[in-house]
């Protein structure tokens, strides 16, 4: 399943600790499941001197139950939720859209996976990613107010917000662990021990836990 979006994405994120825990809390408040827990792989583009990236901007191949080419304009803060310019389109052939990309002159700077399940709370999208280096939850919807008392309904410390991507993380965890790899992949992190501080973050819910 592929959520529709505006245009814009307005979104907060989450450290956990505990998802079964926070799935548990999603569901006692009525949450309806939107997206089996699926697993996914993204592609990121970029030039050979990272403009896109310098630039905060980001170009996307991903492939879950859909392929989708995504491109996001660079973000800001607002009222503590990240919020971006950000437009979808399907794609049939990705090893044809692969080629359009490096025609352009784009090449494949990283790969990344993660499973991810999706809920609907609230007229919000609430996502539950695993990644290889731990649990995530994502906030996302058309109205700031209404994503911080969401996150207050799910007992979630609201100054625990990450502002940073995956990537961003990725990088930070690299830099604080001495580690080379280029993808983001359970394969590469098999083996792997790191706490959250490791990626500059702590866990949103450990306050709540019982």
């Amino acid at each position: 399943m592929t959520l529709e979006k505006p245009g814009v994405e307005m979104e907060v994120k989450f450290f956990l600790s505990d998802l079964p825990a926070l799935r548990d809390r999603l569901l006692s408040l009525g949450a309806e499941q939107k997206q089996a827990r699926t697993f996914e792989k993204n592609e990121r583009f970029d030039t050979p001197d990272g403009a896109l990236a310098l630039s905060g901007r980001a170009l996307r191949l991903r492939h879950d139950l859909r392929d989708i080419l995504t491109f996001k304009g660079p973000s800001s803060i607002i009222d503590g939720v990240r919020v971006r310019p950000e437009h979808e389109v399907f794609i049939d052939n990705p090893d044809k859209a692969r080629l359009i990309l490096e025609g352009l002159g784009y090449e494949m700077t990283v790969r990344y996976e993660k499973w991810r399940t999706v809920y609907l709370l609230n007229d919000l999208f609430i996502t539950l990613d695993e990644l290889p280096y731990g649990h995530f939850i994502e906030i996302e919807g058309a109205d700031t107010a209404l994503i911080r008392a969401t996150a207050g309904a799910l007992a979630l410390d609201w100054d625990a917000r990450i502002e940073a991507s995956y990537l961003e993380l990725f990088e930070r965890l690299k830099q604080s662990k001495g580690l080379t790899m280029r993808n983001l992949t359970f394969a590469d992190f098999a083996g792997i021990t790191f706490a959250g501080s490791d990626l500059g973050v702590r866990p949103a819910d450990c306050p709540f836990l019982s």
